[in-house]
């Protein structure tokens, strides 16, 4: 849409992100754990297993911390079993979020996220009338300082399954299909990228035009309040921040 940008809805929600990222280790050590329990503790026999882990050790996770989490997940350890579920609310602007929660505890949980967003006037919602405006896609954010030959690279990358390249400032960020991100990702690793983040996304199929300082303000807010949430994942929105809001929150 013009005059919004990709770009400038990443930059706004950094905050957000980077509020999180004590929660990093937590929430793989749950995805590891939830991964072992659906399927063999044994990553070669089990590719959701194998594909956890190779994210907990790109973002540092200890292999004591993946050791442990394998274990609860088969049950060699005790503890209360770990589920993912999902969760629907709007938020200001009429704003559409998807909450990816990893817990022990459905009734915790749901109170615990239910009561955040209604203290920040958001409202809950039915997931399925939230989840139709989403897709899962997977999506893969890279970094290099020099990126020489672009034209050959986006080739291979469409020829590996991107379905969508945005670039900016040294950085990339690529949309796939539900499968084939694993190898999109592998590739640009071998193209000498660092890889930021990698994985399956509720991406919106429509968006949510915000274009108000105060109302942009306000949701970023509602979301780093639900991220904070020990037993939230991510929150995704459909929310496209006009790039002159974000600039306004950026400063």
């Amino acid at each position: 849409m013009s005059g919004h940008s990709k770009w400038a809805n990443i930059r706004v929600k950094k905050t957000a992100q980077d509020a999180r990222r004590g929660k990093i280790f937590t929430r793989h050590a749950r995805l590891i754990e939830i991964a072992a329990g659906s399927g063999s503790g044994d990553p070669s026999m089990n590719p959701t297993l194998r594909q956890a882990i190779e994210n907990a050790k790109a973002d540092s996770v200890p292999n004591a911390n993946i050791e442990r989490a394998i274990k609860k997940g088969t049950g060699e350890l005790k503890g209360e079993q770990m589920e993912s579920i999902v969760y629907a609310a709007y938020g200001p602007g009429n704003v559409a979020m998807v909450i990816e929660c990893l817990t022990d505890n459905k009734k915790r949980t749901v109170a615990n996220v239910r009561s955040i967003l209604e203290r920040r006037g958001g409202r809950w919602a039915e997931t399925g009338s939230v989840l139709w405006m989403f897709e899962q896609k997977g999506v893969i954010v890279g970094k290099k300082a020099q990126i020489a030959g672009r034209d050959d690279l986006e080739l291979k990358l469409i020829d590996a399954g991107t379905e969508e390249i945005e670039w900016s400032d040294g950085m990339v960020e690529i949309t796939t299909g539900h499968s084939g991100w694993s190898q999109v990702r592998d590739l640009l690793k071998a193209e000498g990228f660092e890889i930021v983040t990698a994985g399956l996304k509720y991406v919106p199929k429509q968006k949510t035009v915000v274009a108000d300082a105060a109302t942009a303000k306000s949701l970023m807010e509602m979301i780093e309040a639900v991220e904070e949430d020990e037993d939230v994942s991510e929150v995704h929105t459909n929310a496209d921040i006009a790039d002159e809001v974000a600039k306004q929150l950026g400063e």
